[in-house]
């Protein structure tokens, strides 16, 4: 019996891809194929699972991908070859979304579908400029618009005399071009012009832009400041509370979309510190973590345990690959009870926590040099000391320990390989201006930037962006490569390269209000 096709016809949110509800993704995740269009959001193509087959069919007011019954068309045929497809739409299928349509066309063609409601632009927009659609000092009524439609043709199907005094706040989608027929429709209707009104521009979004002002004169305030689709129109007077309710601009990265170049399994710290600061985190994972080539050096490092006087873990994936093997040979942390642990920084600390050991060292600066000073004293002419990390790992560490007249035993835990990013589509953001900062978080992960990019002249295509990096020696690789760093964290952590960042957009934004 062949397997049944089914549409899911989603609504994916406004563009903030947390926006989505939980079963939008979960339909999402699910699905063999995602139809979407331009306003669903490309961060959210990043959680469709491998292999998934995207095909865009945006629409924008000047160009159509494809028309209307091409999409329904689409979806009744790849369902019809028994996949699972995923209808992603902006905002909510129904609302302005024409999900009604595609239902019907599947409807009539025998497809099972559901409606998957989505967070609708009309509430989510102001919502994201500080403005409430309802408040129970100014209305308890609200309208959602097509602004689509031409206010002055004579068939129109909406009822000006009844909108423009009969609802407290009106919300127009799309409406820019018809912009001054709707104020002047409004008014000739009886509503104020001095009735608050404003535009919300890719609301929950970082190019998020609010501009207020009233019914008379928004479209004047429009057209100098160059506004255009997609943008909310909201007239009312809950539109006077933005002055005291605007949160998401007042954020301190708002409007800033920030490369995070770390690896798959470890971006989502940064990424979410990014994204509750206000901006946008865009991975690019340009490094990831592979099985050593050989296991046999870390083998028998595994077999001698007991002879170690001190095991250095100088990564968290250094920790866990390290148990991870010990784990595969049948043994556990017993192994490691006559060894002193030292670990780089807090985090492989926490690491090494989890698995119930206390941690004897930690530098005070995060890196190999500060180690060595501070095993000083602490680590014996002839001591056994084992160094479990990466494959490439810098030999300061190792070299300056054998100085000390330690026997030292340097094996590779795991590989640093080539990441798996989309080179194409990060060098198109950058080339446009849609990055803003770029971070490092060590000197792999600028290395493989520069040779997944392979742009002729990467110093010249950074020149507008902001390089941060996690440290000092990761700062001169980046320099060795010709590129200008603008901020090194003080403290080697993600915390540290995020203060950092943040410190450096508060100076540029007090240099820029001062000048």
């Amino acid at each position: 019996m062949s397997k049944k096709g089914i549409v899911y016809l989603i609504g994916a949110g406004p563009g903030d891809p947390k926006l989505i509800t939980v079963k939008g993704l979960e339909c999402m995740q699910n699905s063999d194929t995602i139809v979407y269009d331009r306003l669903a959001g490309d961060r959210l193509l990043t959680f469709a699972r491998p292999g998934t087959e995207l095909i865009y069919v945006g629409k924008s007011p000047d160009r159509h991908t494809l028309k209307q019954d091409e999409i329904n068309k689409l979806l009744v045929e790849k369902a019809s070859q028994g996949r699972t497809v995923a209808r992603l739409k902006g905002g909510d299928p129904f609302v302005f979304g024409r999900g009604g349509e595609e239902a019907e066309a599947l409807s009539e063609a025998g497809i099972i579908f559901e409606i998957v409601p989505g967070v609708t632009s009309a509430i989510a927009a102001p919502a994201y400029a500080g403005i409430p659609v309802t408040h129970r000092d100014f209305t308890s009524t609200m309208a959602i618009i097509t602004g689509n439609e031409d206010p002055l043709k004579e068939d129109s199907s909406i009822q000006w005399d009844k909108l423009a005094t009969g609802v407290g706040t009106l919300v127009f989608l799309m409406g820019m071009s018809n912009l001054p027929s709707i104020t002047r429709r409004l008014i000739e209707n009886g509503r104020p012009p001095q009735t608050p009104a404003a535009l919300v521009r890719w609301g929950t979004r970082p190019e998020q832009q609010t501009l207020t002002g009233t019914l008379g004169d928004i479209s004047e305030k429009a057209a100098w400041a160059g506004f255009s689709n997609p943008a909310v129109i909201i007239v009312g007077e809950v539109v006077s509370l933005r002055e005291k309710l605007s949160w998401y601009e007042q954020k301190p990265l708002f409007g800033k979309r920030v490369l995070v170049t770390r690896s798959r399994e470890q971006a989502s710290a940064l990424s979410e510190a990014i994204e509750d600061l206000g901006g946008e985190p865009l991975e690019f994972p340009t490094i990831g973590v592979a099985e050593p080539l050989d296991y046999k050096p870390l083998d028998q490092a595994i077999d001698e345990l007991a002879a170690f006087k001190w095991v250095i873990f100088t990564s968290v994936n250094g920790v866990a690959c390290f148990f991870n093997r010990l784990r595969r040979r049948n043994k556990d942390i017993r192994e490691l009870a006559g060894a002193r642990i030292c670990a780089i920084g807090p985090k492989t600390r926490e690491a090494l926590e989890r698995y119930g050991l206390l941690v004897a060292y930690v530098p005070g600066e995060y890196r190999a040099e500060e180690i060595v000073a501070g095993l000083q004293g602490k680590v014996n002419a002839g001591d056994r000391v084992l160094l479990p990390r990466a494959d490439i790992a810098r030999k300061v560490l190792a070299e300056a320990l054998t100085g000390m007249g330690a026997l030292v035993t340097d094996v590779a835990a795991y590989r640093t390989v080539m990441g798996g990013g989309d080179s194409a589509e990060i060098k198109k953001k950058l080339l446009n201006g849609e990055i803003h900062a770029v971070t490092f978080t060590s000197s792999s992960t600028v290395l493989n930037f520069a040779k997944m990019l392979d742009y002729p002249d990467l110093e010249n295509l950074l020149k507008r962006v902001i390089v941060a990096c996690i440290g000092p020696v990761t700062a001169d690789t980046a320099r060795e490569l010709g590129l200008k760093v603008d901020v090194t964290a003080e403290e080697y952590t993600i915390e540290g390269l995020v203060k950092a960042m943040l410190e450096y957009f508060k100076q540029a934004r007090r240099h820029h209000t001062a000048g």
